[in-house]
């Protein structure tokens, strides 16, 4: 079985959350309440439920120094240490994981996007990665409105062979969750990204390259997700918690 204290993680949680303004304007985007706790709190308990102990949590912007009283030492969430980065403007998610890089040394890294809420753990997607030589596992999920993401396209045997990045005319319905893990080449292969049209360095450039290597394997999510990065999905987002955590409270009684 393989040994999820072999993975780092990585809590992606900067940019300015234009979307979401005029609330973004007080705290980050990724402090803002989902049902009953902050928007944070729900990747660092998916990363720890799946038995990953070593977690950095990436941010920036004027409200950068909001974590910590909100997040502390990471002892709320069983961890014995919780290690921050911050990141100069909003250069990309891939610049964002760059700042990881001594952190996660030699290591295989779980890389989750800090508004992605999940209604299931991740651990036997991870434990699945770790136990193979893959270089990259992506999750992926059929959506209503795939062109808002990265896309899955497959070829006529149902592998993955690119993902286009918000295509205006998406080849499936099938989408990249903000859940990636790699192997510690990862970051050599941002080292060699240039930046996208929208002058960023593209996650999605480096699930390719592992993709064009024939190193990049995928499993379709079970269970609901949702991004919470517009009011829509935010919206969403507490709806499905509070749905989730009645059930589970009905259950109990």
């Amino acid at each position: 079985m393989a040994n999820t204290k072999e993975m780092k993680g990585v809590v992606l949680a900067g940019g300015l959350g234009k979307r979401l303004r005029p609330l973004t304007r007080v705290t980050n985007k990724h402090l803002l309440p989902v049902y009953d706790r902050p928007m944070i709190y729900y990747p660092i308990q998916t990363l720890v439920a799946a038995g990953i102990e070593d977690i950095m949590v990436v941010t920036g912007g004027p409200h950068a120094g909001d974590f910590l009283p909100v997040l502390r030492d990471g002892s709320q969430f069983g961890l014995k240490d919780l290690h921050y980065a911050y990141q100069e403007g909003e250069a990309g998610i891939a610049a964002a994981l760059s700042l990881a890089r001594e952190f996660v040394g030699n290591s295989k890294v779980c890389v989750i996007l800090g508004d992605n809420i999940l209604e299931n753990g991740i651990g036997d997607y991870v434990t699945r990665f770790l136990a193979t030589d893959q270089g990259a596992h992506l999750l992926l999920k059929e959506v209503e409105r795939p062109e808002r993401f990265g896309v899955a396209c497959f070829d006529d045997r149902e592998r993955l062979v690119e993902i286009e990045e918000k295509p205006e005319f998406p080849r499936s319905n099938y989408a990249v969750i903000g859940v990636y893990m790699y192997d510690h080449r990862v970051f050599k292969i941002i080292d060699t990204l240039s930046p996208s049209a929208r002058g960023e360095y593209e996650i999605t450039d480096v699930s390719n390259h592992y993709l064009r290597e024939g190193r990049a394997s995928y499993e379709v999510l079970d269970g609901w997700w949702t991004d919470a990065g517009t009011f829509e999905s935010l919206y969403r987002a507490n709806s499905l918690i509070r749905e989730s955590q009645l059930r589970q409270q009905e259950v109990h009684k």
